[in-house]
Order: structure tokens, then sequence, then C-alpha cells
């Protein structure tokens, strides 16, 4: 009964965290990670070795379960990290978030919610097809779902949860984040499983590397790594910024670009007839598969940023996952290049197209189209 939706409520109610959720500190080169183990190993100034523990930094949405005597009594978002929103209601919906634990403990415990990029692509072929915006990356997603105010739509769309951080576990007699990690693994929580462990900074750096690469073939999104100190007896030496603390940092991964030629621009016609226009690209590797087609979205957004056929254009995968026309490299134009016509008429049915009011999406409205 406690996941049958009742009235939903105007807005979410404001909720303070006890404890801040404070966000890490970004780096963005290999450089930097070793100015953070400097300074880590200046302040500490012990003959102790530091141990790191390095993760995945998941793209999704920071959530805040909070638990009393084992069941599931609270679930706030980051908000502004002093102030968040009370999402239990919807967060009742993630099949992977127990509702109760395996021991009656009372408990608060942090991590991301995520759209797994399946459901993602699920959802997007959908909303272009119905002539609404995508979402611009699974971390969109995630978010909106979880401010909707209907939670039928939370547990269609297929949300997961990976925990990473339990507050206060010194309170549980841990000693470090490691066993933090497989306290909460115990209880029913759902984790990533990947903690590595690593106090020789070389081989932390080759890791880094690694999961650059083996992240492709993840089936959710990640921005980057986290790196944390094991040992929570270095926590409070270290301290805190306002902002962020001191015993942990993330490396953002950039995002990989490649220059192609657009050849032509073809229309796929939806479900609910709506046309697509797709760019078709000269071959090229990019993050690891060769892509050869790319969305174009809508009219709109070829106009917006000025796209002809015959450019040589900036392709990345938007988020990581879909393949976007980011520019136009002007600099190379030749004047032969070509502009994108608008199509008057269905590239299937010959029938004329038309846009509804109020969407940008151009339609097909020939109820026995082939390709409805």
């Amino acid at each position: 009964t406690e996941k049958i939706g009742g009235t939903a409520s105007s807005k979410f109610s404001k909720v303070r965290h006890k404890v801040p959720m404070l966000s890490l500190s970004n780096t963005y080169n290999i450089a930097e990670i070793e100015d953070f183990d400097k300074r880590v190993k200046k302040i500490i100034n012990s003959s102790q070795k530091i141990e790191y523990i390095l993760e995945l930094k998941l793209d999704g949405l920071s959530i805040s379960l909070i638990y009393e005597n084992g069941v599931l009594l609270k679930a706030v978002t980051r908000g502004d990290g002093q102030i968040g929103e009370d999402v239990t209601d919807n967060i009742m919906e993630i099949e992977s978030i127990p509702k109760k634990l395996k021991n009656p403990i009372s408990l608060e415990v942090r991590g991301e919610i995520i759209l797994p990029i399946p459901n993602f692509n699920k959802i997007n072929e959908e909303r272009e097809e119905n002539g609404e915006e995508v979402f611009a990356n699974p971390r969109n997603a995630a978010s909106g779902t979880i401010r909707q105010l209907d939670s039928t739509i939370v547990s269609k769309r297929g949300l997961d949860c990976y925990l990473y951080y339990l507050v206060n576990a010194q309170n549980y007699g841990i000693k470090t984040h490691l066993e933090s990690i497989e306290f909460i693994e115990k209880l029913g929580f759902k984790t990533t499983g990947i903690f590595e462990e690593y106090s020789d900074f070389k081989t932390l750096e080759k890791s880094i590397e690694k999961w650059r690469i083996k992240r492709e073939k993840l089936n959710y999104e990640t921005d980057g790594l986290v790196i944390k100190i094991n040992n929570f007896d270095f926590y409070e030496t270290l301290g805190y910024t306002t902002k962020s603390p001191r015993w942990a940092i993330a490396y953002k991964f950039p995002a990989e670009q490649v220059k192609t030629r657009l050849l032509d621009v073809t229309f796929q016609v939806g479900r609910t007839g709506v046309v697509t226009p797709v760019a078709e690209l000269e071959a090229v590797n990019l993050s690891g598969s060769i892509v050869k087609r790319a969305s174009l979205h809508n009219f709109n957004e070829i106009r917006r940023k000025n796209i002809k056929i015959g450019d040589n254009v900036i392709v990345e995968k938007a988020a990581e996952i879909i393949p976007q026309v980011v520019n136009v490299v002007f600099d190379d134009r030749t004047g032969q290049e070509i502009e994108i016509q608008e199509p008057t008429n269905c590239p299937v049915c010959n029938s004329e197209l038309a846009h509804e009011e109020g969407l940008v999406a151009l339609k097909c409205h020939n109820p026995l189209c082939p390709e409805k």
C-alpha cells in the first residue's frame, strides 16, 4: 500500500540536512590530482601510509536515504547542500532502493539515482516520436523523473540507485571507507562494486586511464572518478572547505570530440509522424564506436547552429552517449555548402507536413503513412 500513489502534492516539502551534502572539488588532469596528494600528505604529516579508494563518479541525481529502525523514513535530494526536497513518495517506486533493511538499524546513506542508458534511449525515442523535447542526458532525465508529481511515471521509467556513502560511519564502529561500503552492502544496499584501493600513486594514475576506456562498456553514465582517503581518522585532520571535503576529489573525464564531414541530411518518420532530420556523416571513430549518423533533433536546431550539407562539423557524444553535431567549422567553408531545406512533404507517403501549435516538431498527419 505504501507504493500506491495518492493525491499528488503541488510541490515537494523542504528538508534541512542534519549533515550537509557537500559537492566535491573537480580536477581535469593528472597534475591536479598529484597536487591533491601533496596537499593531503603535507596536512597529515604522518608516517602512516595513506590509502586511496578509487570509485566511479556517477552522473545522476544525488540522494540521501534516512532509515529509522530499518525502515525507509525519508528520501531527500541534495538541493543547495543544506536544504533539499523530500521526494520519498517517488523513491518508493525505485525497486533497487530497499524499503526495509535486513537489520533494524537507524542510519543515513547517500548515493546517486541514475537512469540506465538503455532506458534513457528508449524514453528519448518515444519523446521524439511524440514531438516532445528529448532529454539532453540521463542525468537530466533522472532528475526530471524524480520531480514528477505523478509517481506512476517514476515507476515506468525504470530508475536505479547506487549508494556510496554512509553518514557518520564511525558511529557504527567503522574505521575505513571500504569497511563502510561492505557494511551497507550487507544491509541490502546496491553499490557499483567498484572501489579500488591504492597506496602507490603511480598505480592509481594507470587505473584512471584504464577506467577512461572501460567505462564506455557500462550501462550507466559516468562523468569521472572519485578519489577518497580510506582511513576515517584522517578526515577530521583534513577537514572541509565551505563547499567540499578535503579528503576527496573528483576527476572529470574530458568529452571526446572529432571532426568529420556532413555528407547529407535524411529524414526519419516516427511512430507518431514526427519527422526528424538526421545527419549522414563521414564515418569516424568516437569514444570507442564508429559514428556515421547523428540526430539533428529539429530544424530550429539546424538554423541555430547554421549547419549546411558539405560542412566540416565537430561531433561529440552528448553525455558520452548520443552522437550530436556540436558546431560547424566555419573556417573550412568553401562556399560550395548547401542549405538544408525543411521538407514540405513526408519522405515516405508524400503527404503534406505541418507543425502542431506550440511544438517545434514537423509532423506527417496521414494516419495511413507506412512509417507510422
